[in-house]
């Protein structure tokens, strides 16, 4: 059983502190008083029991991002979850009051009574209804049904509504994934803000209300209207009440967007304070060769995204006139650099070749990470191919160095055994079909150290009879190519996830998802129910799959580690991404004013939503 510590949660209304950003609203009899905004029960933060210093409401946080739609990236950081990691990766109640887990089979969420969306309409249990009924079971706004983590060997969950404040969702046999999967950076957001949606819904909108709503945003259908006014996760949607602790306060921006706190926002300290302490969060969209400079300038108090190990030189120069300091965090992602060979590439002879492990191996045997490492990161990163992290319990050293060291002469060995001996002129070595040995190499543009990287390894791979051409894309572009097999090789980062626990649901380390680049095909086959893509055909990664699902199946915490460890030793014996380096420091650029900010932190995705696991709704100024 999962339940929150509310100790602390008894405080008394009058000690509740009304927030001077609000105060006017308050006045004015448009918005009620604090007391009457939060939620009967908020969930009380003690922040000295954290380490961290109570703080002060007021100011703007100005951060930067380098596209539109990184808006989002509020969501993620502002990480307001039905369950949620803390500080030390544990799994807590966040918005929800409680929740009673029965067998990883019957899962009992209670709400806070009182809780209310950004604009005041009250959070209960008919937004989960909502959507569960009307959007995830509709199949003009859910044409392939509710999402996959809730089904379990293809049974959907029963889900039911006691009353306002208790949804339960229960299956006939075990769902490990459902929780973890709630605490996620990008969450599944089981529930929607019904009040606001119902008037785009043909179930209950006014037909004629409808068709004015249809001309006045020109859409054709109610249910793409609906779509895109619910857009919960993209978060660019002004008029979309929200449970995160700021919302959008700018309509139609394009390159400068403000977020406001909200008024009714769940969390307070101990002192009565309702959080977030920052009033606003100024977000401008600049390019990405610009990040580092405006950091460098003072013009940003909290910065790591569009930042790489590069910078740090240039971020420390600017510290003593820009007002700020330069935490480097740990990275928490497998590999910070990754070369998938795509297993589901649109091309037979290629295809063929990728699959046969001694060729990745050889692949691999011939990088010279030393190299690599000493020019990108001054030799502080870990060299070595892709594996979990050393915080990971599934974490082996031999793992790192599997097919890694750097022994040119065993990959020309692999090489020739594969009966790849033909030569051209210029040294590259022969397809079994007389062309030469090319291998196009895609990235996503967007990160220098990359394109250092594969020039080292352009040699590299010159001196084995390989020739390796770079092709930069536009990262949608590199995606939509990989996906629809068109793509024969890729750069990215390795799992977002480096830190794996034997809870943690392992389908981004097996073929049940096309953003890994190995199997893009295999992954659609799995996500689609087999309507699209193809299914694995190679023993290794059927054997992932029958993995995965002996760990869905299982309530013991020991099996599950033993089968989270043999699917780490597959990818680290199979070599389905070729990892350079891991543990490059990510830097973060601290405005000096900012408080709680952590000085030793992880930089993560998942878990931990980037800043989101660290709370930013408890940063404050010290001015």
């Amino acid at each position: 059983m999962i339940a929150c510590a509310i100790f602390a949660a008894t405080l008394a209304s009058a000690q509740y502190t009304e927030s001077s950003f609000w105060q006017t609203d308050v006045d004015a009899g448009s918005l009620p008083p604090i007391a009457e905004r939060l939620p009967y029960v908020p969930l009380v933060v003690d922040l000295e029991a954290k380490g961290r210093v109570t703080g002060r409401q007021g100011g703007t946080l100005r951060t930067l991002v380098t596209r539109s739609k990184d808006v989002r990236q509020m969501v993620v950081y502002g990480y307001a979850r039905l369950v949620g990691y803390d500080e030390t990766y544990e799994i807590r109640p966040d918005i929800l009051a409680a929740l009673d887990i029965e067998d990883n089979r019957k899962f009992t969420l209670r709400l806070r009574p009182g809780h209310r969306w950004s604009d005041g309409h009250p959070f209960t249990s008919e937004d989960f209804r909502y959507w569960w009924e009307d959007v995830a079971n509709n199949p003009d706004l859910s044409p392939s049904g509710p999402l996959e983590f809730l089904r379990v060997d293809d049974e959907l969950p029963t889900v039911t509504f006691p009353d306002e404040n208790t949804v339960i969702y229960e299956w006939s046999g075990p769902n490990p994934e459902f929780v973890q999967q709630l605490a996620e950076a990008r969450p599944p957001f089981i529930y929607r803000p019904a009040h606001f949606l119902k008037r785009f819904h043909a179930k209950y909108a006014d037909e004629d209300s409808l068709r004015a709503e249809l001309r006045a945003k020109r859409v054709r259908s109610w249910a793409a209207l609906h779509n895109k006014s619910d857009n919960m996760y993209k978060f660019d949607n002004a008029d979309l009440p929200t449970l995160q602790p700021w919302m959008l306060a700018t309509k139609d921006a394009k390159s400068r967007y403000l977020f406001v706190k909200n008024p009714f926002y769940h969390r307070v300290d101990t002192k009565g304070t309702q959080l977030p302490y920052l009033d606003i969060i100024e977000m401008n969209v600049v390019s990405s060769g610009l990040v580092a400079a405006k950091a460098n300038a003072g013009e940003v108090d909290l910065q790591a995204r569009g930042l790489d190990f590069k910078d740090i030189a240039v971020l420390k120069k600017g510290e003593a006139m820009g007002g700020y300091h330069t935490e480097l965090w740990k990275n928490g992602t497998a590999s910070q650099i990754a070369i998938y060979l795509n297993l589901n590439y649109n091309d037979d002879g290629w295809r063929n070749l990728m699959r046969d492990v001694r060729f990745r191996r050889a692949l691999s045997l011939s990088i010279d990470r030393k190299i690599i490492n000493k020019a990108l990161y001054f030799g502080l990163a870990h060299e070595g191919n892709m594996t979990v992290l050393p915080q990971s319990p599934f974490h082996k050293p031999e793992n790192l160095t599997a097919w890694a060291e750097f022994d040119p002469e065993k990959a020309n060995a692999l090489l020739d055994e594969i009966g790849l001996t033909e030569r051209n002129r210029e040294g590259q070595r022969l397809l079994p079909d007389g062309r030469p040995l090319w291998l196009v190499v895609e990235t996503a543009g967007e990160r220098q150290e990359v394109e250092n990287a594969l020039q080292i390894v352009v040699d590299n791979w010159r001196d084995i009879g390989v020739k390796m051409i770079m092709r930069p894309l536009e990262r949608d572009i590199l995606r939509n190519r990989v996906y629809s097999g068109q793509t024969q090789s890729a750069v990215w980062f390795g799992w977002d996830n480096g830190l794996p626990q034997p809870s943690t649901p392992p389908m981004f380390a097996v073929p049940q998802q096309q953003e890994f680049f190995a199997w893009p095909k295999w992954g659609q086959y799995y996500q689609t129910h087999g309507e699209a893509g193809e299914a694995p055909d190679m023993p290794e990664a059927i054997r992932l799959m029958e993995l995965a699902a002996a760990w869905k199946q299982s309530t013991s915490e020991a099996k599950r580690g033993d089968i989270w460890q043999e699917i780490v030793d597959i990818h680290a014996d199979q070599v389905f991404a070729i990892g350079l380096l891991s543990g490059a420091r990510q830097p973060v650029v601290v405005n000096n004013d900012l408080i709680n900010v952590p000085q030793k932190a992880i930089w993560a995705w998942s878990p931990g939503a980037h800043f989101g696991v660290h709370r930013p709704d408890e940063f404050w100024f010290d001015r």
